[in-house]
């Protein structure tokens, strides 16, 4: 896979982990599979997926593999991980045998992976014939991300476009379409994931926003203590509601298809 920011397990998991589940829900509510499946999880990262799966889906068993060995060992710490398979490799040469599962799923890994055709027919080959993979990446080009208004504030205040976020180029509904189509998946299906995004304070939107060293956080320190101190200021007074949280709207691009049989 592609060098991604998401080394630190817990950093990622305020970042990003909650609103995985969040997308996650709907995602799976959309896949509707019955119980007793066997699972991979394909850029598991922390396992905010593969506990949703566990939770909701009843699997059979459950694996999931990701590159970044930091991540894998804080999945490996939760209390549900005795029921999951964890190992470190690459979505695109999957570390498994021809016709092992009944679904493989990427919860926000599609963009980060340097070739996502050659990954998804990966999930294609390691599926059972009739089997299922599914993929949701947020919608950046529809301003869906969920660090959206850090990213237009930074911009705003520098009057440059922050740059963008690695591959955003494939998570498009019709990127994700193609890359399904290719590796042979049949009724292959599309659509957008909306969730809300919710903080119980400015004080832990902030700490979840800039934790980890992404382009915008990046960009961010590079700027001027006092840029940035206004900056937060600005954020604070646009987003922070009556009740004291931060909330605003988030949305994924979803895409699955199934082998044929």
């Amino acid at each position: 896979m592609a060098e991604t920011f998401f080394t630190d397990g817990e950093a990622y998991e305020r970042f990003m982990g909650r609103w995985s589940r969040a997308a996650g829900e709907t995602f799976l509510d959309w896949l509707a599979l019955p119980p007793g499946l066997k699972w991979l999880d394909v850029g598991c990262g922390t396992g905010a997926f593969t506990e949703l799966v566990l939770a909701r889906c009843k699997p059979a068993s459950i694996d999931g593999i990701d590159p970044a060995e930091d991540q894998i060992a804080f999945a490996r710490r939760k209390p549900w991980a005795a029921q999951a398979g964890f190992r470190s490799g690459d979505s695109q040469a999957l570390p498994y045998g021809d016709r092992e599962f009944d679904v493989a799923a990427m919860a926000l890994v599609i963009s980060f992976i340097p070739d996502p055709a050659k990954a998804v027919g990966e999930m294609a080959r390691v599926l059972k014939p009739g089997g299922t993979a599914g993929a949701y990446m947020w919608d950046f080009f529809g301003n869906g991300f969920t660090q959206r208004p850090l990213r237009a504030a930074i911009a705003a205040a520098l009057d440059v476009p922050v740059p963008p976020n690695p591959g955003q180029e494939k998570a498009t509904r019709e990127a994700m379409t193609g890359f399904f189509q290719s590796a042979g998946f049949d009724d292959v299906e599309t659509r957008t994931i909306e969730i809300e995004v919710s903080y119980a304070d400015f004080d832990d939107y902030w700490t979840s926003q800039t934790a980890l060293p992404n382009p915008a956080v990046q960009t961010l320190r590079k700027m001027p203590e006092a840029d940035v101190a206004r900056l937060k200021d600005d954020l604070r007074q646009r987003l922070v509601g009556q009740d004291g949280r931060v909330k605003y709207g988030a949305r994924a691009n979803a895409v699955k298809g199934r082998i044929p049989q």
